[in-house]
C-alpha cells in the first residue's frame, strides 16, 4: 500500500511562554491554530506558499508589537507548514531545558 504525505498550510496567532528560570529564565515560541489555508503534496510548494502569506502578514502586522515584546497583548500571525494534519497547537509537547 502506499501512502503519500501532504503538507498543510495554516495560520496561527503567536505567542511566547516561560520555560523556566534556568539560566536566567527562558522563553519559548507557541502558536494556536487559526485555520488552514492549503494542502498540497509537494512540500517545496507548501513552503514556497508559507513564504508568500508570511511576507504579506510582515507587512500587515509592521506596527503589531514582537511576541518577544514584554508589552505584546496577541494579535501577530503566522503560516507554519506540518505534515498531514495542522496541531490545534505548537508545539505539542513542552519543550524541557537540557
Amino acid at each position: 500500500m502506499i501512502t503519500r504525505t501532504s503538507h498543510v498550510v495554516a495560520f496561527y496567532e503567536i505567542d511566547r511562554a516561560y520555560g523556566g528560570p534556568e539560566e536566567g529564565g527562558w522563553w519559548y515560541d507557541t502558536g494556536e491554530l487559526c485555520r488552514s489555508i492549503a494542502v498540497f503534496r509537494d512540500a517545496d510548494r507548501a513552503y514556497a506558499c508559507a513564504l508568500r502569506a508570511n511576507r504579506l502578514l510582515d507587512r500587515f502586522q509592521r506596527h503589531t508589537r514582537s511576541p518577544s515584546s514584554m508589552a505584546y497583548n496577541g494579535g501577530r500571525h503566522a503560516a507554519w507548514v506540518f505534515e498531514n494534519t495542522a496541531p490545534i497547537h505548537y508545539p505539542t509537547t513542552r519543550p524541557h531545558y537540557e
